[in-house]
């Protein structure tokens, strides 16, 4: 009997193999059509993902680019995935062919956790009239609140004015600067999509910062792309709840925030704030199962506006601060340039960037060498297309390299180095180059730019107008060696704020 059953194990444990490989061949069959793009060759099941650090995977795919060139395919497990590099690919992938590459693959993981396939906000929807309705309303609303206009500005230069307080409240002592920043640029996003700010020493602001912290470095890594690419490892009891609980409890909270404007709107009166207005159009779309605005869609659009919004401006931030005291000549130009221009009267305002050249090219220059999100956000491909000549089957993932354009050893002169001069012409004048693209390209270029930008603007001079910045004595210098989280951070550091 045990000789058997152990023959049927051995049957069973072949047939499974013979399946598996099946299966794989199945997934691999792409890579045998004329000109689709070369790659290392995957292992059975797994594909290429052994082969990758996903702890650094920008710079795992720029080793790949070095040996397949600009174009190149990787298999992770079934998912088959192409890298494309270089500005001229990256343009014609986002730009040229921008319809036919839209489009976002599934997150099994997501899903998982109740962010459905019907509730996918902005930033991960499918590339369709939901989408097209949800950035729409989003753009127009943001607009409608300020974006463009001296309302929203009035919010970012009294917010600086918070900001810059509680760098004075430290007194010229060595502190890190990211909490503050963190602070200041979330309490913007939270005046348009909650209608409030938060004090910095509020329990539940500080609470609300450390789950988008803790969800950003859950939503990375090797464990949530096998999570993503092999979804039947989700149907583990527990497993997605314990690897992602920092991403649950942030939008727990949001969840609350949403429920008490629920309880509070009161329709005879305007809008508060984008997530009234929202649920404004949800009363209106009650019926018509073709409406993306619901509930469920509500939540997501504001997870994206707020996480989106907070983190990566304020990372920019961190790293021109950064940026400045490792480069002491900048930090004096830039100071210069705002005592000319607006000098130590009254608030920075957005009218003054146009009359400074520098401090607007060191702006762009700290988003250039800070590369905050080297690989963008995954693409797929919605029908057959074509990149550099070769030849990219629908449904296939796209990473688009943003890094390897930033960076570009063609385009900038010294790409790794911290160069404000990239965006100077010989008279001084500011300069915007095709190959600045930190928004990415296309239809899914970063809806919050225009936002982002004004923010940069006026946070960065307002700081510079009233502190200089220096390396705490007794410290060692920092580094500008990034650390890579989905995001390009620098590491921590301390800094101290003297008064001008």
């Amino acid at each position: 009997m045990g000789l058997l059953t152990g023959e049927a194990l051995t049957s069973l444990a072949v047939a499974v193999a013979i399946f598996l490989l099946l299966v794989d061949l199945m997934h691999r069959r792409s890579r045998w059509a004329a000109r689709y793009p070369p790659g290392p060759m995957p292992l059975p099941v797994v594909g290429n993902m052994l082969q990758l650090d996903f702890e650094n995977l920008p710079y795992s795919l720029g080793q790949l680019r070095r040996r397949f060139g600009d174009v190149f395919s990787l298999q992770l497990a079934w998912t088959p995935v192409v890298v494309v590099n270089g500005l001229a690919a990256v343009r014609e992938a986002l730009v040229v062919r921008n319809d036919d590459t839209a489009d976002r693959p599934p997150s099994p993981v997501y899903e998982h956790l109740g962010f459905g396939a019907n509730s996918e906000g902005v930033i991960l929807a499918r590339y369709g009239p939901a989408w097209r309705e949800q950035r729409r309303f989003s753009v127009s609303t943001m607009r409608n609140f300020g974006l463009g206009k001296k309302s929203l500005e009035q919010w970012v230069t009294e917010e600086a004015a918070c900001l810059c307080a509680v760098f004075e409240a430290e007194h010229g002592r060595p502190f890190s600067p990211k909490i503050h920043l963190n602070k200041a640029v979330t309490n913007v996003i939270s005046c348009l999509t909650h209608g409030r700010r938060f004090e910095y020493n509020d329990p539940n602001f500080l609470k609300l910062l450390e789950m988008v912290e803790t969800g950003l470095k859950e939503d990375s890594g090797f464990l949530r792309e096998m999570l993503n690419v092999v979804p039947v490892l989700l149907r583990i009891p527990g497993l997605a709840s314990k690897l992602f609980s920092g991403l649950k409890a942030f939008m727990d909270l949001l969840d609350g925030l949403i429920t008490e404007h629920q309880v509070t709107r009161d329709r005879t009166q305007p809008p508060r704030d984008l997530t009234d207005a929202f649920l404004d159009e949800v009363e209106k779309a009650k019926g018509n199962p073709e409406s993306s605005f619901t509930n469920e869609n509500l939540r997501m659009v504001v997870a994206d506006l707020f996480s989106a919004g907070m983190v990566t401006t304020s990372t920019t931030l961190t790293w021109g601060l950064l940026l400045l005291l490792l480069h002491p000549d900048v930090q004096r130009r830039v100071q210069e340039e705002i005592d000319e221009v607006i000098g130590q009267g009254r608030p920075p305002e957005m009218a003054d960037q146009a009359r400074m050249p520098y401090t607007t090219a060191v702006i762009h220059e700290v988003q250039r060498f800070g590369d905050l999100v080297p690989l963008s956000v995954p693409h797929m491909t919605s029908c057959d297309t074509e990149v550099q000549g070769f030849l990219i089957p629908k449904g296939t993932t796209l990473i688009t390299n943003l890094s390897s354009v930033l960076k570009d050893e063609t385009v900038w002169k010294k790409p790794f180095r911290f160069h404000p001069e990239h965006f100077l012409d010989d008279q001084g004048h500011f300069v915007k180059h095709e190959a600045f693209i930190p928004f990415s390209a296309g239809r899914r270029t970063c809806l919050g730019e225009p936002l982002a930008r004004m923010e940069l603007f006026l946070f960065f001079t307002s700081l510079l107008q009233r502190f200089s910045f220096s390396v705490p004595p007794g410290q060692p210098r920092p580094s500008d060696h990034a650390i890579y989280n989905f995001l390009y951070t620098p590491a921590p550091y301390q800094l101290c704020a003297v008064p001008r």
